[in-house]
């Protein structure tokens, strides 16, 4: 099970602010981003892979690393 927080243009997207999803342990960034594709749609890949992800205390766009039982979904912000 992984909690994951929506921010921003995200959660305008997704039309929530959090959900908890059942992955399995091993299941990575990508992982992610393929069951919110499959859930809500590909248009929703393009904003998924401008976002980044916060694992913990790291801050990650790469698709294969690990997921923490919380993850942030956040997408480019303006003027950062």
């Amino acid at each position: 099970m992984v909690e994951v927080r929506y921010f921003a243009a995200i959660a305008d997207a997704v039309g929530k602010s959090t959900e908890v999803l059942d992955l399995p342990p091993e299941a990575t960034v990508g992982d992610l981003r393929r069951a919110l594709s499959t859930t809500y749609g590909p248009d929703l890949d393009p904003m998924l892979k401008v976002c980044a992800y916060l694992l913990g205390d790291d801050l990650t766009r790469d698709d294969r690393t690990p997921l923490t039982p919380r993850v942030d979904v956040l997408p480019p912000f303006a003027g950062g």
